[in-house]
């Protein structure tokens, strides 16, 4: 088994301190002694949890250590699906757990990094140089920053991710890998430059369930294309596109798009069954793509 197969939510439920706390009350005022405004707020403060609209999750390793991150209770919140982690995500972070040595010691790049999960597992398994975790939603990008906090690395400041550069210092930090540096972009694949593009210097590009709707999938299409481009003498990046099939009509239409502005694809089978996940197993496919 390369996962363990347990994922954590915590704190503990709520409901059982609730009804707890509510019978220790109900047996206080029945005994007619003096209110005790200890028990009140306690009450008060589980109640306020419940009406909480995240939660957090540990998502644990086969290397003993684990992903901790806060989350959306609802599928959809703030006006974005971007604060869960979805199911492409999680069998993406397995491949890449089972194939460390596309990522050790280079530079990757994820596109619609949500909550962090998959960046995380790889910043913490996999060894990379340098991992840059990129979103365009305001309310994403806040939460993947203390996520990314939360399992002990430090982003770069805002605005450095423009500029990336190799120095001697990241060469030796990438020797030993154990802590990537870690930069947080805001990354608007139709506005984005070839120049800034260029400026990441990407070894590897990924990406987990951003295939679900043809918008999005025109300007994915638009971002791999100026990726394509913007390589100047460098290798093109290897990318990974990992997606749920949950309307054959998307999936074709993209596949179809990639064939029509020529960039080749290769199915990449992903397992039957993610360790991650313990309900009904999605269809998930990962895509290579060579621009």
């Amino acid at each position: 088994t390369i996962l363990h197969p347990l994922c954590v939510k915590y704190p503990p439920s709520t409901k059982y301190r609730r009804c707890f706390l509510t019978e220790l009350i109900k047996k206080h005022e029945s005994t007619a002694a003096e209110p005790l405004d200890e028990l009140y707020d306690a009450l008060a403060d589980v109640l306020k949890e419940e009406e909480s609209t995240h939660c957090y999750k540990n998502y644990f390793l086969p290397t003993g250590d684990w992903v901790s991150l806060c989350e959306s209770t609802a599928l959809i919140s703030g006006g974005t699906t971007g604060l869960v982690t979805w199911e492409a995500a999680l069998h993406l972070a397995q491949w890449a757990l089972e194939n460390p040595g596309v990522f050790r010691d280079r530079t990757i790049l994820e596109l619609g990094s949500g909550i962090g999960f998959t960046g995380i597992a790889i910043c913490k398994t996999c060894q990379p140089r340098t991992f840059i975790f990129s979103d365009c939603h305001p309310r994403v990008l806040r939460q993947l920053g203390e996520n990314i906090r939360l399992n002990g690395f430090v982003p770069e400041p805002d605005g450095a991710w423009g500029i990336h550069t190799e120095s001697q210092g990241q060469e030796v930090e990438g020797e030993n890998c154990q802590t990537p540096k870690v930069i947080v972009a805001e990354l608007d694949w139709g506005s984005v430059t070839e120049k800034q593009l260029l400026g990441l210097r990407a070894d590897v590009v990924i990406a987990a369930d951003v295939v679900y709707d043809p918008e999005i999938i025109l300007a994915l299409i638009g971002m791999l294309q100026k990726l394509s481009t913007s390589r100047a003498d460098r290798k093109a990046p290897e990318v990974f596109i990992a997606f749920t099939i949950r309307n054959a009509d998307t999936y074709q239409l993209f596949q179809a798009e990639l064939d029509k502005v020529g960039i080749r694809w290769q199915m990449i089978p992903a397992h039957s069954s993610c360790n991650f996940l313990y309900d009904v197993q999605p269809d998930v496919t990962i895509l290579q793509l060579f621009i």
